[in-house]
This record gives C-alpha cells, sequence and structure tokens, in this order.
C-alpha cells in the first residue's frame, strides 16, 4: 500500500484529527502535483449522509469524494444527527470546496390534515423525512440537544428489532448483538445515530463471514430467509470478486426484510410543529424531502410504491400552513413529469427549491447527471444561495434567509435567492464581525 492509499485509508480512521490531518496531506499532494488535481465544474449535492448515520464515508472522506467528483458544493445532511458537522466544514476548508450542514428526521404529522397517509417513508403512515438545512454554526450544540432523546428512543426501538431479527435468521443458526455487533459499525458514542441499515449492514457481514460469498450464500437467502431476488441483485451475490458485496447484500435485505422486523417509530419522532420551531428557533432553512411515487429504485433498497403524488397539492397547502420554507428533491429519483409538477407547485405557494442526492452507498456517484440539465440550473443557484444563508446566519439569525427582518426587507423569493447566492460565491458575509 502507497503512502497515498494509506492516506486515503485514514480518510475513515476512527480519530477525527488523523481524518483531517490525513485530507490536508493528500491536498498538499495534489497541490504538489503528485496527485492529478480533478477537474472542477458545476454540480451540487445537499443530502451526503456521513458515517454519523448510516455511509461508507466519515465527512472527511465524503468531503475527498466531493472533491474527487467535482463538485462545486457539498452537503452534509445525517439522519437524527449534526455531530458530523464541524468535520464536514473544517474537511471543505481544507479541500476548498463550499459547504452546508444540515440534519434529516422522521417526523410525526398526525396533528395534520395527512394524519393516515402514506407519505414519504416506505415502512409506515402519518410519518415523514423533512431536512433541516441551512442550520446556521453557531446553532450545532442546540441541535444537537434537540435530538439526543429521540436518538435514545430510537436505539430502544433498535433493540427490540433486533431481537425480531434474531427470530427470523434463527433457522441459519445465526442471531445478532446490538452492542456487539451493530453498535460498533456507528459512531454512536459521539453523537452518531443507528439506523436500519446499520442492523442490516451488520447481519450482511454476518452472513458473509458464515456462509462466504457465491451460490453457498444465495442458496440460504432463497431458501432459508424466502427472499425475493431478481436476476440483477443474484449476478451481483454471485459474483465474488464483487467490491460492493457487502452493499449489495445490505440492499437486498432493507429492500425485502424490513416489513418483516419493522416496529413503527413513536417516540423517537418528534412531532412536525416541534420540528418547524426548532428550525424556526435556529434560523435554519426546513425543506420537505419529496420522494414521489417509486418505480425502479436508483439503490436498489426501494419497492414500487405509492406515496404523495395523489395528494400532492393537498400536502403542499399542509406544509406551506406549518411554516416550511422549502422543498428537496432529487432530479434522477423522478420523471421529468413529477419533477414539472414539483417545481411549479414551489413556484405557485412561495418555496425554495433545494437538491441533494442522498448519498449512502459506495455504488452512488456523488454527482446527478440528471441535474446537468438546464431546467435544474435554479438548483445551483439554490446551493449557494444556502450557502450565502448559513454565512449570514452564522453571524446574526436575523440575517438569514427566512428571517422576520429579511423577509421584511425582501419579500421576493427570487431576489432574496439572487442576493444570498452572491454571499454565498464571495464566501464574504455581508454581516460586519
Amino acid at each position: 500500500m502507497t503512502n497515498i492509499d494509506t492516506l486515503i485509508t485514514n480518510l475513515n480512521h476512527i480519530d477525527v484529527n488523523t481524518r483531517l490531518d490525513s485530507l490536508r496531506k493528500l491536498m498538499e499532494k495534489i497541490n504538489a502535483g503528485e496527485i492529478q488535481r480533478p477537474p472542477r465544474g458545476q454540480d451540487v449535492n445537499n443530502h451526503i449522509h456521513t458515517t454519523y448515520s448510516f455511509s461508507p464515508y466519515s465527512p472527511s472522506k465524503a468531503i475527498w469524494m466531493a472533491y474527487n467528483a467535482g463538485l462545486a458544493t457539498a452537503g452534509i445532511m445525517d439522519h437524527d444527527s449534526i455531530s458530523g458537522a464541524d468535520e464536514f466544514i473544517e474537511a471543505g476548508k481544507i479541500a476548498g470546496i463550499a459547504t452546508t450542514i444540515g440534519v434529516e428526521c422522521r417526523a410525526d404529522f398526525s396533528c395534520t390534515p395527512l394524519n393516515g397517509k402514506r407519505i414519504n417513508n416506505p415502512d409506515q403512515d402519518s410519518i415523514a423525512y423533512v431536512a433541516i438545512h441551512g442550520i446556521p454554526h453557531t446553532q450545532i450544540s442546540k441541535v444537537k440537544q434537540f435530538f439526543a432523546p429521540y436518538t435514545a428512543q430510537r436505539n430502544l426501538r433498535n433493540r427490540q428489532m433486533v431481537d425480531r431479527i434474531n427470530e427470523i435468521i434463527q433457522p441459519c443458526g445465526l442471531s445478532l448483538d446490538f452492542y456487539q455487533d451493530i453498535v460498533p459499525l456507528s459512531m454512536n458514542v459521539e453523537g452518531g445515530s443507528i439506523t436500519e441499515r446499520h442492523i442490516l449492514y451488520a447481519l450482511s457481514l454476518k452472513l458473509i463471514a458464515t456462509f462466504g460469498k457465491g451460490e453457498k450464500l444465495l442458496n440460504v437467502l432463497k431458501n432459508t430467509l424466502n427472499l425475493n431476488i431478481s436476476a440483477k441483485i443474484a449476478s451481483l451475490l454471485t459474483d465474488t470478486a464483487n467490491s460492493f458485496y457487502d452493499y449489495d447484500l445490505l440492499g437486498l435485505l432493507k429492500g425485502e426484510m424490513v416489513s418483516s422486523f419493522y416496529i413503527n417509530a413513536a417516540a423517537e419522532c418528534p412531532d412536525i410543529k416541534e420540528v418547524v420551531s426548532l428550525s424556526q428557533s435556529i434560523g435554519a432553512v426546513l425543506a420537505y424531502a419529496y420522494l414521489g411515487d417509486v418505480g425502479d429504485s436508483v439503490t436498489g433498497d426501494k419497492k414500487s410504491q405509492k406515496f404523495e403524488d395523489d395528494y400532492l397539492d393537498q400536502l403542499f397547502v399542509v406544509i406551506k400552513e406549518l411554516g416550511f420554507n422549502a422543498v428537496t428533491y432529487m432530479p434522477s429519483r423522478n420523471s421529468l413529469q413529477q419533477l414539472k409538477r414539483i417545481m411549479s407547485l414551489c413556484e405557485t405557494h412561495g418555496l425554495f427549491q433545494i437538491s441533494g442526492e442522498d448519498i449512502n452507498s459506495p455504488r452512488q456517484s456523488f454527482v446527478c447527471m440528471a441535474q446537468r440539465d438546464a431546467i435544474f440550473n435554479h438548483l445551483i443557484d439554490a446551493a449557494w444561495a444556502l450557502i450565502g444563508h448559513e454565512l449570514e446566519a452564522t453571524w446574526d439569525l436575523e440575517n438569514g434567509m427566512f428571517s422576520k427582518r429579511k423577509l421584511a426587507e425582501i419579500n421576493d423569493l427570487k431576489k432574496r435567492i439572487t442576493i444570498f447566492k452572491e454571499a454565498g460565491l464571495s464566501g464574504i458575509s455581508s454581516f460586519p464581525a
């Protein structure tokens, strides 16, 4: 292994200082011409998961991947955790990539007219994923405090789900221990969250360790666990040289097994009105995460399923009345017809449009090719406006993009986007130090 290979490996080291120092040394090698400098473009991504929720990438490694993909901006977006934000910000400075920080959570919409509906959560009605974008850096500790009790509740349910999984995999002669098999795969000790993906990734590793890769494991999956395996996934799992084998197996397990062990989330999901209140109090940008009816899943872990498209007009009225600022969507995940409808509804309701491809697998590209269509140019402007907002609101919450003061000064959303975009591109706050 070369020194460069070691440095890249150390981007995922357990110690944050080692990760950041490795990134500094890699950038030094790029500046010295020892590593070819990747071309930079206009691509942006505001929804990158890290090891502080579930991902193959630490915050430092995520920035390195974003840099090598040529991204102009990158945004961290972990589930129920903002603990990777400080590292992500520093890593962005080292690599010269503008960054934004945020947190994604599942919120309870039972108190709204959407109660009882399948919103954008494939596993549970009345619960929806929302994204808090552009969190001012002065508010990181407040966000940590808000989510800490919900993370603890989530781990109670995680342990219950592990018990259910153990009943399912007992015929395979296997069992999982939450503390020995799952917690070590997470950054829980540093405030990271543990998700269903962690549980199933632990199962993936145990299945591989027990049965090896290839036909023997496939037989267990088909005949003992009775999983439906597509020809595409079967081909990937037959290939013992597949470098993404563990993640491909995880994708299969997530798509096929969750419904058999899933326990409805309750105490770990804050009421949506509490999330709105938090977002407003910290001067952030609250976005509804549009999923849309799913056909063929890009990541291979989502079944064809209907979500919010049938009542989208009502949904927009609800989120606007609740106090949402924005809608975030993924151009590669939906049809152009779906996306045009979303863009039109955002225009009608005066909602900021944000893009983000939720990176959590090594098979996913950091660049969304679909977003390069000129119809989505406004999403590039939005990313820079988010950066400008974060910069301004870090100086003073009332200088943020959706603060009462800024709304009174500049009521027109497009004008505000332009102004905050310029702040983002310049990297200089208009608010005096």
